[in-house]
């Protein structure tokens, strides 16, 4: 049984609004974040107790952006129209009237305001890079899907800022590696929700609702080998110029360069059930293999450094 489930009927609409229940969004914020994280902590040698508490606050704060304006109360509320038309997404709370609009936008500035107070010991770049993730990247990603078929592209950025935020944080600077690191993450978001649109590829034209789903039609799996692709090569390029080691490219490269063609290989982008299930492994295992690869590499070159 599910959080929302099981949840009593008064709080179950706020838990499906926020998605809580649903990990994997919150999941694919997480990890640029601790991608970010790792390499920095590779690159400056940071100690493991600050390393795991970073570790613990990206992932609150990657859980309460996902609720809030990069996947679900703000965007909810301004689809509230578009949802009615799709099976996948007509009862969800607003969309079915279980919460009102005036109640979300309260619900949504708690969300806001909690994430603005978790930024304020940043410095004044990471502060800036943190403002623009929270309010206009987020915010103004609802209303692309109206106007271009490529909603994906500006999601890819909304989604991943957080890589640059948390190296900025911890470096005050912009690496070449941290922009590659972000291209890399912006081809994933391509990637993963792409194969996450085409559950709703029928609806969505009846709808007026645009994606690259719609966009690559019988192409896209070809479309998708080229984003897996390019991720791939941004990794390993990231990875070469932040002078990872041997296990990141090993265990983080290529354990994901295995897992996207297996992916490639098994997914169905006409089976609803097949997309939702490769775009979970996104969210779980995927980034998983790849922080597991930064990880091992981080452990590996500190434990040298206390030897030495």
């Amino acid at each position: 049984m599910s959080l929302a489930a099981a949840a009593p009927p008064a709080i179950r609409p706020w838990i499906e609004l926020s998605r809580v229940h649903k990990f994997a969004g919150s999941m694919l914020i997480f990890w640029p974040f601790a991608w970010g994280l790792t390499m920095s902590a590779h690159s400056i040698s940071m100690p493991f107790s600050t390393y795991a508490f970073d570790l613990l606050y990206g992932l609150v704060c990657a859980s309460i952006l996902h609720s809030s304006g990069a996947g679900c109360i703000w965007n909810d509320i301004l689809d509230r129209n578009f949802d009615r038309q799709v099976e996948r997404t007509k009862h969800r709370p607003i969309a079915d009237g279980r919460v009102s609009v005036p109640g979300a936008l309260v619900f949504l500035s708690t969300h806001l305001l909690t994430l603005v107070a978790l930024m304020w010991p940043f410095n004044d770049l990471a502060w800036k890079l943190g403002l623009i993730t929270v309010f206009p990247l987020p915010g103004i990603y609802p209303l692309v899907k109206r106007i271009t078929y490529w909603p994906q592209a500006w999601l890819g950025v909304a989604m991943n800022m957080v890589s640059l935020v948390v190296w900025s944080a911890l470096q005050a600077n912009i690496a070449p590696a941290a922009l590659i690191l972000l291209f890399g993450c912006w081809a994933w978001t391509l990637y993963y929700d792409t194969i996450y649109a085409c559950q709703d590829k029928r609806d969505d034209v009846k709808a007026g609702v645009k994606s690259t789903a719609l966009l690559f039609g019988e192409h896209i799996k070809l479309v998708l080998v080229g984003f897996a692709s390019l991720l791939v090569a941004c990794l390993a390029t990231a990875g070469y110029l932040n002078h990872q080691g041997a296990p990141f490219f090993l265990l983080g490269v290529g354990g994901a360069a295995l897992h996207l063609f297996l992916q490639l290989y098994s997914v169905d982008v006409d089976d609803v059930k097949s997309c939702l299930i490769a775009f979970e492994a996104n969210g779980f295992a995927f980034g998983s293999i790849v922080w597991f690869g930064l990880l091992a590499d981080y452990v590996y070159a500190r434990g040298i450094q206390v030897i030495a």
